[in-house]
């Protein structure tokens, strides 16, 4: 019996991350750290509570009273928002990753510049959309932990995971896989 089995060995040109993996692991990292340091920052430098750090959070959505007024519970919805917003930025990381290879090619350089474009958007367009409003202007430790924090603990963490996924995915699929290009010579295979 012959046989015209093909073997893959097509890669891509460029690694591309896994959706699961750059989405969940780069959510989870952003959501994690920049609460930690939303957290001590705004805790230990302006003395906010932590329930008011978070009741800051939901106030996009709710306004500043009602979430001051819903105490815990909005605290809470705060908590569930900012960890939604990780996930959106991790997956507008993983989209831009596919379509533009130097982001994986150099995380490093892209993580720091993603997070500093990340603060810039949320500063400047959603926070002015939302239902707070206007944007208190920065003095100079909100600058440093605004800018300088969000590349390190929302751009970065994304950029190395996704380049870590990209790394691993091409580690698999450069084995030769049934059902491709790769011709097995007749009778080989019986």
């Amino acid at each position: 019996m012959q046989s015209n089995e093909t073997v893959s060995t097509e890669t891509s040109k460029d690694p591309r991350p896994r959706a699961g993996e750059t989405i969940l692991l780069g959510g989870l990292a952003i959501g994690i750290l920049d609460f930690l340091d939303a957290t001590l920052f705004f805790g230990l430098y302006y003395g906010a509570s932590f329930q008011r750090i978070w009741q800051g959070v939901s106030s996009g959505v709710l306004g500043p009273e009602a979430a001051r007024a819903g105490g815990w519970k909005t605290a809470s919805l705060g908590t569930l928002l900012h960890f939604v917003v990780a996930f959106c930025i991790a997956a507008v990381y993983y989209i831009a990753a596919l379509n533009i290879p130097f982001l994986i090619r150099h995380p490093i350089v892209s993580g720091l510049a993603a997070g500093v474009i990340a603060h810039l958007v949320m500063r400047y367009v959603v926070i002015p959309l939302s239902a707070i409003g206007t944007v208190a202007p920065y003095d100079l430790p909100s600058f440093l932990n605004s800018v300088v924090g969000h590349a390190l603990v929302v751009g970065l963490p994304v950029a190395l995971i996704a380049a870590w996924s990209a790394k691993k995915n091409e580690a698999s699929e450069s084995f030769p896989k049934i059902g491709s290009s790769l011709s097995v010579p007749d009778g080989l295979i019986r």
